[in-house]
């Protein structure tokens, strides 16, 4: 029921969010608009919450081709940012976004803050049922393993897993696996580190900087929880 989904549920998290930063030198910036894998950027003038607009890259290919680009050029070629207030239901943003002609959106909290970006690919996504129910045939973010165990990506959601192998976990919380064990302990596990997340053991195979990488879940659920 597109009603009851939220637009922060199936967004791309703020900490997940790929961007071009006009603090950083020019040379750099450009660099990073040629080696770029989207075809459209936010960009910010300081850090997230500051976001000038988004970049379409197709409106900078022939700029780049004579000669790397200044900052202003690439604000003058920014098309002003689009705020989904928190909370949206789905089916509201669809029809918003077919109103305003737009693609991506930023989703913000009630206070301004930037919670993350949500694009009208996701929602048609999420609108034609992306994910199996079959695990064998999961996304590169659910490895099942010989001894029955899965390897989960951290960044893996929450709501797939829940769908996907009808686990037991909560969709009130934290959108992504890394969320879930983050919140749970209140501090970045070390990789080795064992738990049991709502019944479940997982153990910690990866982590990078402030986030968990790589865990390994089993299925069988237990009665008590823990830390190990």
């Amino acid at each position: 029921d597109l009603e009851k989904i939220r637009v922060e549920e199936i967004m791309i998290p703020r900490n997940e969010v790929d961007g071009i930063d006009l603090e950083n030198g020019e040379e750099a910036i450009n660099r990073q608009l040629q080696d770029s894998p989207y075809t459209l950027m936010p960009v910010f003038d300081g850090g997230i919450d500051n976001i000038v607009g988004m970049l379409h890259l197709r409106n900078v290919m022939r700029p780049l081709a004579h000669g790397n680009l200044n900052k202003q050029q690439i604000r003058n070629l920014c098309d002003p940012p689009y705020f989904i207030p928190e909370g949206t239901s789905l089916n509201t943003q669809l029809i918003n976004f077919q109103r305003n002609r737009r693609r991506v959106g930023v989703v913000v909290d009630e206070y301004g803050d930037l919670l993350g970006l949500i694009t009208l690919s996701d929602l048609l996504e999420e609108i034609v049922g992306e994910f199996t129910t079959d695990p064998s045939d999961s996304a590169p973010d659910i490895q099942p393993q010989d001894d029955g165990s899965y390897l989960i990506a951290g960044n893996a959601n929450v709501k797939e897993l829940v769908h996907s192998l009808h686990w037991n976990l909560p969709l009130d919380g934290p959108r992504t696996i890394n969320g879930l064990i983050t919140e749970y302990l209140e501090a970045i596990p070390e990789p080795g580190t064992s738990l049991l997340l709502e019944g479940y053991q997982v153990e910690i195979l990866q982590t990078h900087g402030n986030a968990v990488k790589l865990v390994r879940f089993f299925p069988q659920k237990r009665k008590s929880a823990g830390i190990a």
